[in-house]
């Protein structure tokens, strides 16, 4: 089974680091997030990959064709013009990278990989969110089901003290957060039969967050796998910061390798 991560957008909340690189290629301690899901994936043994690139599409093909360079100890012999690589640490991947375009929504960029995914159903994701997420236990839900699609749900707690206000905008009641006021949210890490393809109608302009899963949802052909583990995106640089710091603690929840 392959793994596709949608990696195009322009990471604009978090533009601090993505104007010079697609957001999926910011680092947590010293690799992109990118390389943490796949490493993430890998050790679930699914080791194929489809990169859905797009904005700066260049940087994640340049990180994957110098991989060896980038993951270990290298000579230069500039007198000679050689380079050895030394302790090739590659990893057991087959990766493609697929140039989707620099605005094509998400159900267009999915609808660009069809050829590469041989009429199989496959894993899909957001390249800048990890989890703990038990994919084996994702993928045996979505194969008992039968249906076309599953998303992994998770639930969103409100951050923000929750108030109520008049018509006038008086404020007439403040309390802190509770656990009632959380949302499921799509949390990505899903699995789609190969018949997702009928649903994106649209080409390029597709949004599959929009008219694929709405339309999904009324013939009852999506599922929610419930996570209540850890599951954390990076918009903006305070979620990138809380990810450093959990790498940095050496408890970072997604860490399985």
């Amino acid at each position: 089974m392959k793994t596709v991560i949608l990696a195009g957008g322009l990471g604009t909340r978090i533009s601090e680091e993505s104007h010079l690189k697609p957001k999926p290629m910011i680092e947590l301690g010293g690799q992109p997030i990118l390389w943490h899901i796949m490493k993430y994936y890998s050790t679930f043994g699914i080791n194929e990959f489809v990169i859905l690139a797009g904005y700066k599409q260049n940087k994640i093909k340049e990180y994957f064709a110098n991989y060896f360079v980038y993951n270990s100890d290298v000579t230069f012999d500039m007198k000679n013009n050689k380079m050895e690589v030394h302790q090739r640490n590659a990893e057991d991947w087959k990766v493609t990278v697929l140039d989707t375009g620099l605005n094509t929504m998400t159900g267009g960029r999915i609808l660009r990989a069809k050829e590469h995914l041989k009429d199989e159903p496959f894993m899909l994701t957001y390249g800048d969110g990890v989890s703990d997420v038990d994919i084996d236990a994702l993928l045996k839900f979505h194969q008992a089901h039968g249906k076309t699609a599953t998303i992994t749900t998770v639930s969103l707690a409100q951050q923000k003290g929750v108030l109520q206000k008049d018509e006038s905008g008086l404020i007439t009641s403040f309390r802190e957060k509770s656990e009632d006021d959380s949302a499921i949210i799509n949390g990505g890490f899903m699995v789609l039969n190969p018949n997702i393809f009928d649903y994106i109608t649209e080409g390029d302009a597709t949004i599959f967050e929009q008219s694929p899963m709405l339309k999904l949802a009324k013939d009852g052909e999506l599922m929610g796998f419930e996570h209540d583990g850890f599951w954390q995106c990076m918009d903006t640089q305070r979620e990138k910061e809380k990810l450093e710091s959990l790498w940095a603690s050496g408890k970072a929840p997604w860490m399985r390798w």
